[in-house]
């Protein structure tokens, strides 16, 4: 056995420790198509916060780079500022080498069977269009990437790679019609709405698996079945948390010139931050607000932000000398009384978790039900 070939072992035993045994051609494709192939030769390892993140740099340190390759719970960032910002910068993450570990739940949850059609959203730096590749028949697969210089990179790892797939520059949140129509559609970053034309461009039974912003903590995995009626419906699954869609980013405005209105909450604002995945799903079915938190030694900040208007926000702050916390309100729309009235109604269901939730996906929009299709939360 190669030194490579018990990396890779021990690289598959890791994912499976982790989500369980792998479908066979699954295990298959993670041994057949390296991950090293798509990984920059100076790039930032994620192995959890950001205070946690290293470069890693093959040349000057190939034992940590091969380390980081071949880690099965931790993504490899690719990219900053959408290419504007240094790996040594405290820019935004805006591409990856996702967790192998994800993907590999991801596509499991998938499915793909040979010769099947494949869209795939966000080609990234081609990792997952080669692992299609690989299950489905490359001349089968379509992947499309917004941003060109990250597609230009992507064709060559999937080239060295062995692999001919199509792809595409372009809006994913389009999906690519030409290519259409899909029985699979692998979406590689989040998205808070799925786009409807994904449904479109999917044939009835297809599949489409997605990462899902909540908007408060991590990401769900999300797979639809698309119907005969147009629709597609599905439940959430396990964690999946991914860099948002670039034109579904919820974007922070600088401060209005306006005076904050302040009021006070009685609430622990950790209630919020930390909700459970239950009490998440029904914040978003309930306000469709986004919660975002910073620790601050031993204050905690809580931002509620309305993601298609920045001038309906607010934030608190948990202070552990306090028996009731200041809560900052700006625009008309009180946003934090709303998110603390979703919790309270999620409690007063019986705290139902999250594999009781599903999500319905229709031209005029999407809407999240609990238990059954229509049992929707409004």
């Amino acid at each position: 056995m190669t030194d490579h070939e018990g990396r890779v072992d021990r690289f598959i035993a890791d994912i499976e420790d982790r989500i369980g045994p792998l479908l066979p051609s699954v295990e298959a494709a993670l041994r057949a198509v390296p991950r090293a192939l798509f990984i920059p030769d100076v790039a930032l390892a994620s192995p959890g916060s950001r205070d946690e993140a290293y470069i890693i740099d093959r040349d000057s340190d190939p034992g940590t780079w091969w380390e980081a390759v071949y880690t099965a719970a931790d993504p490899i960032i690719t990219q900053i500022d959408d290419g504007a910002g240094g790996f040594d910068s405290d820019g935004a993450y805006t591409s990856s080498n996702s967790a192998p570990v994800t993907v590999a739940e991801l596509l499991e949850l998938l499915s793909p069977k040979p010769r099947q059609r494949v869209l795939e959203v966000g080609t990234g730096t081609g990792w997952t269009a080669a692992l299609l590749s690989y299950l489905v028949g490359a001349d089968r697969v379509t992947s499309i990437e917004i941003d060109a210089a990250l597609s230009e990179r992507a064709a060559k790892n999937v080239s060295v790679a062995g692999y001919e797939p199509r792809l595409v520059i372009g809006d994913g949140a389009a999906g690519h019609p030409d290519s259409a129509l899909y029985d699979r559609v692998h979406v590689t970053c989040s998205v808070y709405r799925v786009p409807y034309a994904w449904v479109e461009q999917c044939r009835p039974g297809g599949l489409i698996v997605a990462p899902f912003e909540t908007g408060v903590g991590c990401g769900r995995a999300i797979r639809l079945v698309v119907g005969a009626d147009g629709t597609a419906v599905g439940r959430f699954r396990g964690s999946a948390s991914y860099m948002p869609i670039r034109s579904q980013r919820v974007e922070y405005p600088p401060e209005p010139d306006v005076e904050p209105v302040r009021a006070s909450t009685r609430v622990d604002p950790r209630t919020i931050a930390e909700a459970p995945p239950g009490a998440a799903l029904a914040i978003a079915a309930l306000t469709g607000l986004h919660v975002s938190t910073a620790q601050d030694d031993d204050l905690v900040r809580v931002w509620v932000l309305n993601p298609d208007r920045g001038d309906e926000r607010a934030m608190t702050v948990w202070d552990p000398d306090l028996d009731q916390w200041p809560v900052f309100q700006i625009g008309d729309r009180p946003v934090w009384d709303e998110v603390t009235d979703a919790y309270f109604r999620w409690v007063s269901w019986g705290e139902p978790g999250r594999d009781r939730y599903g999500i319905t996906v229709a031209p005029d929009g999407q809407s999240i039900w609990l238990d059954r299709p229509d049992n929707v939360l409004s």
